[in-house]
């Protein structure tokens, strides 16, 4: 899969990225068959099908779980930074990093 610029398309004002994927000849064959049933390109019909799944997803138990853990790392990483940062600073800003420190272990409890 490679992704290019954004470039604006018929699809309205929104950018998009062009997306490569290999598939099997049979899946691509079912694929354009699909496109010229429901009258659309086969660019279209995978969009459209990329974005039911990626709606499907956000609904997902374990996808929803696994993102609120990533979450927490990143939250976690981010502190690191935080206090690197005010290291390097002299300690400046103490009060944010605690404040954060604190938001970041209650998402991580839930």
């Amino acid at each position: 899969m490679s992704e290019q610029t954004p470039a604006t398309s018929a699809y309205g004002s929104a950018a998009y990225k062009v997306l490569s994927v290999r598939t099997s000849e049979d899946t691509r064959a079912q694929l354009e068959v699909l496109a010229l049933l429901n009258e659309r390109s086969v660019t279209e019909e995978t969009r459209i099908a990329l974005e039911h799944w990626v709606e499907q997803s956000k609904s997902d138990p374990a996808v929803l779980k696994r993102a609120e853990q990533v979450r927490a790392e990143i939250e976690r990483d981010a502190e690191t930074k935080r206090n690197a940062i005010n290291a390097v600073l002299g300690g400046k800003d103490t009060k944010v990093s605690a404040r954060t420190t604190k938001q970041a272990s209650a998402s991580s409890d839930a």
